[in-house]
């Protein structure tokens, strides 16, 4: 059985509010959950609903389903349409597709690259070299979805995912993901499975206004994350009032200058290592796209505790992420130098203006990696 659905690409350009979208993730884990429930003699999810890590339940309707019954080669895929909502992003309008077949007893649950996924050829990224460009967050939330399904039908969960994005090759070519080692393809990413859209001054006027309110209700020390990996750890080390969670997210600048006028006792800055290597060598705009990190620089960081090799492979590295397995395995503290240059840019933003400030660098799963003293 097969059918195609003729869905425009979702319009982007609406008038009022921004409109959020939802991740290439969450997409692939929706197409996933469709296709399975295809697999087991059931029919297609249509709208097919998954729940995200921060509790929201979006519905998805399928552009695409077909399962071959063949006894030899039985599979079923299911394809849904990217909208990214309002932001710019090059991955609106895809098609992510999903193929789910049974695999070898004992196998588990596999992930595999199709066609227009890209394959990790480089070290320093969260996936092992070799494997699909699928994200730990995706791979989890496709892996929440087969266990729950087979264990309501009555089958091992060992399951092969193949994700495919027809033109995900060209798309690619839009992105880091060639300098980054990842060919082939996009990386299907997500830690929210929600895109919020992208516009530098509603973000920063929100940052703006969520600083107004902590001041108007007596807050006295405030948290600006760049990621919801980072504010959920820095709470667990300061009990912070929900309207003292700004939400920065790379703009770091624009909640820096507005403090520096409209000052809050102490502030709390939580990010992980590349974010705030950027911070450190005094980027205000944190986007990778915007600000590179500089191997250089961080090389010349390290120098003091290593040797000319190391200083080399810090210099010839492919992300933040291999610089800072390579300084841990040296027993370097790279992270602590980036936080105290980190926070003596915060600073020197602020002037002279009565707050206090700290900085906190987080690993991908929340480990505290540094953490300053209070200036």
């Amino acid at each position: 059985m097969s059918k195609v659905t003729r869905t425009q690409k979702p319009d982007n350009k609406q008038a009022g509010p921004l409109k959020r979208g939802w991740t290439t993730g969450a997409c692939a884990t929706a197409s996933t959950k469709s296709a399975l429930s295809a697999l087991f003699k059931a029919d297609f999810i249509d709208p097919v609903t998954i729940s995200l890590p921060k509790g929201d339940t979006p519905s998805f309707p399928l552009a695409y389903e077909y399962h071959s019954e063949k006894s030899d080669d039985n599979y079923a895929e299911a394809g849904i349409i990217k909208d990214a909502g309002d932001d710019p992003d090059v991955t609106h309008g895809a098609t992510i597709i999903s193929r789910v077949k049974f695999g070898p007893k004992g196998s588990g649950i596999t992930f595999h690259a199709g066609d227009g996924v890209g394959t990790v050829t480089k070290s320093g990224l969260p996936i092992e070299k070799g494997e699909a460009a699928i994200n730990p967050v995706p791979r989890k939330l496709m892996t929440e979805v087969v266990e729950t399904l087979c264990m309501e039908h009555g089958f091992e969960p060992d399951i092969a995912i193949t994700i495919s994005v027809p033109g995900g090759q060209k798309i690619a070519e839009r992105t880091w993901n060639p300098r980054l080692g990842i060919l082939g393809g996009i990386s299907i990413l997500g830690t929210t499975g929600v895109v919020h859209p992208f516009s530098c001054s509603a973000w920063i006027h929100s940052i703006h206004r969520g600083i107004d309110v902590s001041r108007a209700q007596g807050v006295t020390h405030v948290l600006g994350a760049t990621g919801s990996t980072s504010e959920t750890a820095a709470c667990k080390l300061h009990e912070f009032e929900d309207i003292a969670m700004l939400d920065m997210g790379d703009f770091v600048g624009g909640l820096l200058k507005y403090l520096r006028k409209n000052p809050v006792p102490k502030i709390t800055f939580a990010g992980g290592f590349a974010k705030f290597t950027k911070l450190a060598q005094g980027a205000m705009d944190l986007h990778s796209g915007r600000s590179p990190v500089d191997f250089d620089w961080l090389a010349d960081l390290a120098q003091p505790l290593s040797d000319q090799e190391i200083k080399a492979q810090i210099q010839n590295a492919n992300t933040a992420l291999e610089v800072l397995e390579l300084t841990q395995e040296s027993g370097i503290d790279l992270p602590f130098l980036v936080a105290e240059r980190a926070q003596g840019a915060a600073l020197e933003i602020l002037r002279s203006a009565p707050v206090e400030v700290e900085v906190m660098i987080f690993a991908r799963d929340g480990k505290l990696l540094a953490r300053t003293d209070w200036k």
